[in-house]
């Protein structure tokens, strides 16, 4: 049924979550660096993935890879609840009567996209205060996830 594999897609998440943090954290802290550079507050050749690797391992070792885990955790298994239930509630729809295996490269381009668009409505605030957890956590900051909430809330407003 469509909430069964909407809720294999969101038990499959969870493990993917152990790839997929480490990658988000580099991600996340070199797009800040990139901000940082821009504005002269770091030198130029320090934001590469190596010397964010290496800082990551220097300070907080292999498990520093995982500042924002639950987080992660948070935005990826609700997350990929409602893309594959939105994905396979529209193949449902596009299929009215027939079977989904039946169905063209365009419901199913159509139903990937509403998968995906249930995900990010979703999941967007998660994801906003996930990715401030892993740069702050490049500054030693650490606040937890409802810690990072409030304090972005308060600072930037609820539309941040």
């Amino acid at each position: 049924s469509d909430l069964q594999n909407a809720a294999a897609g969101s038990f499959a998440s969870a493990f993917a979550t152990l790839v997929l943090c480490p990658t988000e954290l580099v991600k996340c802290r070199l797009q800040a660096m990139h901000e940082m550079q821009l504005s002269g507050k770091i030198i130029q050749g320090h934001n590469t993935v190596w010397s964010v690797v290496k800082g990551v391992i220097q300070k907080d070792g292999p498990l520093g890879f995982y500042r924002g885990l639950s987080s992660t955790l948070l935005r990826e298994v609700p997350g990929y609840f409602f893309f594959f239930g939105g994905y396979e509630l529209s193949r449902t729809f596009f299929a009215s009567g027939r079977s989904k295996d039946e169905l063209g490269p365009i419901p199913l381009l159509l139903s990937g996209g509403f998968g995906g668009s249930c995900l990010w409505i979703a999941v967007y605030p998660v994801d906003c205060v996930k990715s401030r957890i892993q740069v702050l956590s490049m500054a030693g900051k650490q606040a937890g996830f409802m810690g990072t909430f409030v304090t972005l809330v308060r600072t930037e407003g609820e539309y941040a």
